[in-house]
């Protein structure tokens, strides 16, 4: 397994034209703008990704395209849940051969009723893994409906070696990773926080070493991230205060689009449209989060400017 990666990992959004169709030079563009502003890996494929509105054939060729453009300069997470674990290993297999630094997958779920029994998940994780050599990060989140508990989350982390990592989103985030590395102790490689970083600093607190955060703004997580990672903690806080507002306002308004507005807004993208029969973005919704972004002047606004 490579060394434990760390630090601010940003979902990449998945760019469209106007009718619907892949735009390839602004994924490009897209993925510059992200590791110019500070993101230290990326992950792509993930439900801030829209995977949910992508064909195979089509993370196959987003795939190649992030790992291809990006070409090392930064690792790459590929998210590769599917509820077949045929589907999910093969996906896991073919994301390592094309460089990917680590999967994340979610336990099985399909809807609102088709789930399978702990023991199965387990059996699914350990099928899933045979074969990698990089690490799989299980992504605990409410989207799946399955609760996964710390003693299962420990016992898969040192009884299956490619688990590794654990992407945290449920309530009470900050308790959960605290209990997880307790329980799984040096298993636990990379307790992470998500869910746009609206936990972010008691996740920190916690013991949290990574962060998969939207795409927008990563030089501003990062301001809180890089000082507390160096013992500031009081810098880390005070820059946590000042960008949570931005970070709220993802988080409960403008969602998964939030990150293709601010890129279209700062002219990094031209098309913002998410695939039917997903809304676009309120108008009021959109002049609320390029307001709240105006204040705190991040890179995405200027950075083709």
């Amino acid at each position: 397994m490579a060394a434990p990666y760390r630090g601010v990992f940003p979902v990449v959004p998945t760019i469209f034209k106007e009718d619907g169709s892949l735009d390839p030079d602004g994924q490009r563009r897209c993925l510059d703008f992200m590791i110019d502003a500070g993101s230290q890996g990326l992950c792509i494929h993930a439900n801030y990704s829209e995977q949910f509105a992508l064909g195979d054939d089509e993370r196959d060729v987003l795939t190649r395209l992030t790992l291809e453009h990006v070409a090392g300069r930064v690792p790459v997470i590929v998210t590769t849940t599917h509820f077949s674990s045929r589907l999910c290993a093969e996906r896991n297999l073919r994301a390592q051969a094309l460089g990917a630094a680590m999967v994340m997958v979610m336990p099985p779920y399909h809807g609102a009723t088709f789930r399978v029994s702990e023991a199965q998940i387990y059996t699914f994780f350990q099928d899933i893994t045979r074969g990698l050599n990089i690490p799989l990060m299980i992504q605990d989140a409410p989207a799946s409906g399955t609760t996964l508990s710390v003693p299962f989350l420990a016992r898969l982390a040192n009884e299956i070696e490619a688990v590794s990592y654990f992407k945290v989103e449920t309530p009470g985030a900050a308790s959960k990773l605290r209990d997880l590395i307790a329980t799984g102790g040096a298993a636990i490689e990379g307790p992470w926080d998500g869910e746009e970083g609206i936990t972010l600093f008691a996740d920190l607190e916690a013991g949290a070493t990574g962060a998969m955060t939207g795409g927008g703004y990563p030089d501003g997580i990062r301001r809180i991230t890089d000082p507390y990672f160096a013992g500031r903690r009081d810098d880390a806080f005070a820059q946590y205060a000042r960008w949570l507002p931005l970070i709220n306002y993802e988080n409960r308004q403008s969602g998964f689009l939030t990150a293709k507005a601010l890129m279209k807004e700062g002219g990094v993208i031209a098309c913002d449209k998410p695939r039917a029969p997903w809304p676009e973005l309120h108008p009021q919704v959109r002049a609320g989060l390029l307001d709240t972004a105006r204040r705190l002047d991040p890179l995405v606004l200027r950075w083709s400017r």
